[in-house]
């Protein structure tokens, strides 16, 4: 059956096609070609065969593949058993920028951990999705394997990448250091977290890209696990009022934060 004999029997009420107005929903005949019907043009239609039982995988992801698929369709693909717990499927339904968001959200946590990498690096997804996406990998990492950690470091987005800052393999620390979505505001942010930093603060103080960075300094010097010989070198870098800023807020030893005062008061002198 034509896209266009389809639309035909909706308009003039045909038996073939069966239309429920207050839904925007049609049951379609048992004839009906669903191959053709994934690239017709009536949000009705396309309802239709987002809910029929006959869906198979490849015509779902046809479906998916059109942005101007309506939201209901979407919902419908969602509670199509035919369909509905497909990986493909499911992914695609999360990642398609109309999904309502009481579809996608449950789906996500069903997703597996690249499946979810997939989805936090794509562009179209919305950025609340991106979150929740990015939150739900994170809260896996306890039981994501080494292998895929390390993946996850080199290849993630910025935020899943800097939660692996502090990850206890040094290959998995310094593959999050090379990240090319890692920011110096994740750096600094880890630094400064609640987080064990006994091995990421001294390998960012050898870090030839990160260690020059005035906000990672700032947090370098408020770590407590900064050593020493790098805190001196800082504090005679920082401007005073960096310095001031970062002791108002520090973890550093009574001895540490003596001596910056007085290098404050040094260097304040000399004016």
């Amino acid at each position: 059956m034509s896209s266009e004999s389809g639309n035909s029997n909706i308009e003039n009420g045909g038996s073939n096609i069966k239309a429920s107005r207050a839904k925007k929903k049609i049951v379609l005949p048992d004839d009906a070609s669903l191959d053709l019907l994934v690239h017709d043009t009536s949000p009705e239609i396309l309802i239709g065969v987002a809910a029929d039982r006959r869906l198979t995988e490849d015509l779902a992801l046809a479906l998916l593949s059109r942005p101007d698929l309506p939201r209901e369709a979407l919902e419908e693909l969602h509670k199509n058993a035919s369909v509905a717990k497909q990986r493909k499927v499911r992914l695609a339904v999360v990642m398609h920028a109309r999904a309502p968001r009481h579809v996608s959200v449950p789906a996500i946590r069903q997703l597996y951990t690249f499946e979810l990498m997939q989805v936090a690096l794509f562009p179209t997804v919305a950025a609340d999705i991106k979150r929740v996406t990015e939150e739900t990998l994170i809260s896996r990492m306890g039981t994501v394997s080494s292998g895929e950690r390390l993946t996850l470091a080199k290849r993630s987005s910025g935020r899943v990448a800097a939660a692996l800052l502090h990850d206890a393999e040094t290959r998995i620390m310094q593959a999050a250091l090379a990240n090319p979505r890692m920011t110096e505001s994740l750096i600094a942010h880890a630094l400064r977290s609640r987080s064990d930093t006994e091995h990421l603060a001294p390998a960012i103080c050898r870090h030839e890209k990160w260690s020059t960075r005035q906000e990672i300094k700032m947090a370098l010097l408020a770590n407590e696990n900064t050593p020493l010989a790098r805190v001196l070198q800082i504090a005679g870098e920082l401007p005073v009022k960096a310095l001031k800023e970062t002791l108002a807020n520090s973890r550093l030893s009574a001895n540490v934060k003596s001596y910056l005062h007085t290098a404050i008061a040094e260097r304040g002198a000399r004016k």
